[in-house]
């Protein structure tokens, strides 16, 4: 699954491909902000780790959990 993360006074995206559901980052994002945590931690598909402050988030997007298709499009 695809996710790109805005953080705020920054011009670029923070954009990395998951292994984990779209239901685990949602309740991992609303558990940091629930407990007004400074950062959240979370790891992309080939095991890279991002440390997030949660002050900062702009905005959260979760792509799709479909596999990228192979090949040329018509």
């Amino acid at each position: 699954m695809e996710i790109r993360i805005g953080i705020a006074n920054t011009g670029r995206e923070l954009n990395f491909e998951t292994n984990d559901s779209a239901e685990t980052v949602k309740q991992a994002l609303a558990d940091a902000l629930d407990a007004k945590a400074t950062h959240i931690t979370l790891a992309d598909a080939k095991g890279t780790t991002y440390i997030v402050p949660t002050a900062g988030l702009a905005y959260v997007e979760l792509g799709t959990e479909e596999s990228r298709r192979v090949g040329f499009v018509a």
